[in-house]
């Protein structure tokens, strides 16, 4: 009963994902897929015995996938816009 749940779970999963993505395709050729947001960013860098210092660098426009999950590296925009900082590496 556990593992016909999971599988069900996981092809809702996989299902859901393919069709973000799909979506998000169309709307990339149609030119309404990418965006946008104004975030604060940090920016790491590592310094001696694994620490890392993080330096401001202002506030910066990031671009996002307008989608429910990230896509082409970029972060979602509705994710985005509720953060207000962000760290880069």
């Amino acid at each position: 009963m556990l593992g016909k749940t999971l599988a069900g779970l996981l092809i809702a999963a996989v299902a859901l994902y393919s069709g973000d993505w799909c979506v998000w395709k169309i709307r990339v050729a149609r030119g309404g897929g990418m965006g946008a947001v104004s975030v604060g960013v940090m920016i790491g860098t590592p310094l001696k015995g694994d620490k890392e210092e993080f330096d401001w660098a202002g506030v910066q426009p990031v671009d996002c996938s307008r989608s429910v999950f990230p896509h082409a590296a970029d972060y979602a925009c509705w994710w985005l816009a509720q953060q207000k900082t962000i760290e880069e590496k």
